[in-house]
């Protein structure tokens, strides 16, 4: 789950030191740079029947870059398609508030006059003024199998970063923390979730051979859920509510947790801004995201620990497996999408954590372990049979120390490439 560090957060790395920290080139925010019928004169043409790259200019151009990998993976088993309307809503910059303190740009690449990959380059501004690391960032990266179409597209986007000022490149990472990130290198043949990235085992390769290297890698974990409760599990549960005073709040409906969705967001930015390449989130991100998906939280699979104040001490969100349902969705809700999701919803025998968070004076006390308990009590109750941890961090010890009660394997492994030119 996007509890990928420590205890409390996201990620497993070090502060930045703040000697490192250098001077953020100045360049006007909120940009989608050149987007939708601007800078034409920095596009690569095509000359003759040669593969060329060209930035996306217009609304249609940004939905053929969004459909691009439904005709990349069509029929693979374990691809998960994104619904569009969400991937609209995050690449446009009337929709996401990250466009605030964010630069971007998407390109085509073409081939045969087939659209044959794209990439998006992001440039964000809170994110190297936290970490003093002036590196832009890729995403919705795909790409067929060609050597020529993926060094045409990620020389397209180095020279826009060059020309940005920034010292190097590094992803795949999203606007924030919160949209997919990591590109697959190991478990090709299981199926994806709705949280993260599958990716044709050759594009690790094409990366590796332009230059760029691990800088991070995420394992990925399938739980299974036990029949019952080890006894050791409960007395730990009893010990850690007695000494620190906690309670996890009884709810029995979305709207009984909605009071709540913004202290939430306040822990999390709280536990993961120490963790690798987050930036906390911003009012407006947080207030978009509650009303984007709290509503379809599920009570039984969202835990909420409660102090002696009444205070969110931390939380753990899963949510019914929507892989196979995305599959038959195919990218929309209508006709038939929301049926497929609803279905998906009522009698899941798997479930994905998403996201988890422990308050930092709360860290290392037994606290999370009791959330994955009440999560764990959840799952027997329903009838679940497993869970997916989606990605934490290879050295996060911490975390990984959960499933030591469990029967686990260890599935899928997804990696953050760097690439530095100063």
């Amino acid at each position: 789950m996007r509890n990928r560090g420590r205890e409390g957060g996201a990620a497993l790395c070090p502060q930045p030191p703040s000697g490192l920290r250098r001077a953020v080139p100045k360049a006007p925010s909120g940009r989608l740079t050149g987007s939708f019928g601007a800078d034409a004169s920095r596009r690569m043409r095509r000359c003759g029947d040669a593969p060329f790259v060209r930035e996306v200019s217009s609304r249609r151009d940004l939905k053929q870059f969004i459909r691009f990998p439904f005709s990349l993976y069509r029929g693979h088993p374990c691809w998960i398609p994104p619904l569009v309307i969400d991937e609209l809503h995050t690449l446009a910059p009337d929709k996401n508030p990250a466009f605030e303190h964010c630069d971007a740009r998407y390109w085509l690449a073409y081939k045969d006059g087939k659209i044959a990959g794209r990439i998006a380059g992001i440039i964000n501004r809170r994110y190297i003024e936290a970490w003093g690391n002036n590196y832009a960032r890729f995403g919705w990266v795909d790409f067929v199998d060609d050597a020529e179409i993926a060094s045409l597209l990620f020389r397209t986007f180095e020279q826009w970063a060059m020309e940005e000022g920034m010292a190097g490149v590094h992803g795949p990472l999203g606007f924030t923390d919160m949209d997919h990130e990591g590109m697959l290198v190991e478990g090709f043949d299981e199926l994806g979730t709705a949280a993260t990235i599958y990716n044709h085992p050759y594009y690790p390769r094409h990366l590796e051979s332009l230059g760029y290297r691990k800088d991070v890698d995420w394992l990925e974990f399938e739980i299974r859920v036990p029949t019952e409760i080890p006894d050791k599990a409960e007395r730990v549960e009893r010990i850690v509510k007695q000494k620190l005073g906690v309670r996890v709040l009884e709810a029995e409906n979305a709207k009984q947790i909605l009071p709540y969705a913004r202290e939430l967001f306040d822990v999390l930015n709280q536990a993961f801004t120490p963790l690798y390449a987050f930036v906390p989130l911003t009012d407006r991100q947080v207030n978009t995201y509650v009303r984007q998906y709290f509503s379809f939280i599920k009570p039984d699979y969202t835990k909420i620990l409660l102090d002696a104040d009444g205070r969110v001490a931390g939380f753990v969100i899963g949510m019914p497996s929507l892989s196979r349902a995305l599959q038959k969705a195919a990218g929309r809700l209508l006709p038939f999408g929301l049926v497929h999701l609803l279905a998906a919803m009522r009698k899941p025998k798997s479930i994905d954590l998403y996201l988890g968070a422990i308050r930092p004076d709360l860290q290392g006390k037994g606290a999370d372990a009791l959330l994955m308990t009440e999560m764990t009590r959840s799952a027997i109750a329903n009838g679940i049979v497993s869970a997916e941890s989606n990605i934490e961090l290879e050295d996060n010890v911490r975390v990984q120390g959960h499933w030591k009660y469990y029967e686990t394997r260890q599935h899928k492994r997804r990696r953050c490439y760097i690439k530095k030119w100063a």
